[in-house]
């Protein structure tokens, strides 16, 4: 996000008073919860219920059609039976409501939603057992699938041609490499664009479309003990970055987020894919690219959470979560090459498979 002031910094009295003026609600309870470029907050009123707050960045806010189509994606995934937050409606029936407020940064526009709050932990902080990571492949899947069936009369804002983290446009990453100065990292970055362009881009008219969640990572998922020594998802939260995208490329995604929690990250890529595969089989070409569109996925986090943190350098520790585990996975991941890491990644999952 280009500009440097868009993210909220509401106070705690704001939010407690938006909530009450809104909703009706009377918080007992707020605090604040983990967002890369909003805020959230966990609302505990004295009223029933548990909630979380969203509040947009001022540049997303600009965009009402696509924040309607997400918050309907959300419902129709829960209504078809998966773990989506919804949104509910404020006192005048309205699910979202454009609210103008100074919050340090003179006065400025930020959409406003109250989503229900899911139970369960971030699948970042349990065990990331094989049939956990089969489980999130096989939802990956499931949820894509579903999200393609739906209806809207505002879908095409889903085109979102410049969206940064897209991976249909991974050369939009091109300007911010300068950013890492001669960092050994720059080589890799820039092979793996170029392989991108050279094995990626030609096979694309072979892939299948569909609308991406684009963000199915470790701290989008929640779990909750499953009653047999694993665990089981129970939430699927942040469709900001949902897009008309392929389905390899939310696969991709997935793996790659998987990747950054495991203790070996290698590993992850087999159940994910047994898993996914097990509701959607790849085709060839989805098959042939997979490798290259993992590392894409690397090099879009560690690219923008740099050049975000050269924006909010306040917020660097959040921030570079990802990027600091996903230096040495992709370095790992560029030495090993596409033919070994591919033969792991395909044999896991066809073993893992014939278990099932």
């Amino acid at each position: 996000m280009s500009v440097k002031h868009a993210t909220p910094n509401f106070s705690q009295s704001q939010v407690a008073e938006t909530v009450k003026r809104l909703f009706g609600l009377t918080a007992s309870e707020i605090s604040s919860l983990p967002s890369y470029d909003d805020q959230n907050f966990f609302i505990d009123p004295i009223e029933d219920g548990k909630y979380v707050l969203k509040i947009m960045n001022s540049e997303d806010s600009k965009n009402p059609a696509l924040i309607e189509v997400q918050t309907h994606a959300m419902s129709f995934l829960h209504q078809n039976g998966l773990p989506a937050q919804t949104a509910l409606p404020n006192i005048s029936g309205q699910l979202m409501s454009l609210e103008e407020i100074d919050c340090g940064y003179g006065s400025q526009k930020y959409m406003v939603r109250l989503l229900t709050y899911l139970p369960g932990t971030t699948i970042s902080k349990v065990p990331l057992t094989p049939q956990l990571l089969y489980e999130t492949g096989k939802m990956a899947a499931t949820m894509d699938t579903i999200l393609q069936e739906m209806v809207h009369p505002h879908l095409a804002v889903l085109e979102r041609e410049n969206l940064i983290w897209s991976l249909s446009n991974l050369p939009l990453l091109e300007p911010y490499i300068h950013l890492f100065d001669g960092n050994p990292l720059e080589k890799v970055v820039k092979s793996v664009l170029y392989q991108y362009k050279t094995s990626v881009t030609p096979k694309r008219c072979n892939f299948r479309k569909c609308i991406n969640h684009g963000d199915f990572n470790d701290l989008n998922v929640l779990v909750q003990p499953d009653g047999r020594d694993g665990h089981r998802i129970s939430g699927i939260l942040d469709f900001g970055d949902m897009h008309s995208g392929y389905y390899i490329h939310e696969l991709a995604i997935t793996i790659m987020y998987m990747m950054i929690e495991h203790p070996k990250p290698i590993e992850v890529g087999g159940p994910v894919l047994a898993g996914w595969e097990s509701f959607l089989p790849l085709n060839e070409a989805e098959k042939d690219c997979l490798y290259v569109l993992v590392l894409s996925r690397f090099c879009q986090s560690i690219v923008l959470a740099h050049y975000s943190v050269s924006l909010h350098p306040e917020n660097e520790e959040y921030l570079m979560i990802t990027s600091k585990k996903g230096v040495h996975i992709l370095s790992q991941l560029w030495e090993l090459g596409k033919e070994q890491v591919e033969k792991l990644w395909f044999q896991t999952a066809a073993q893992f498979s014939d278990k099932k």
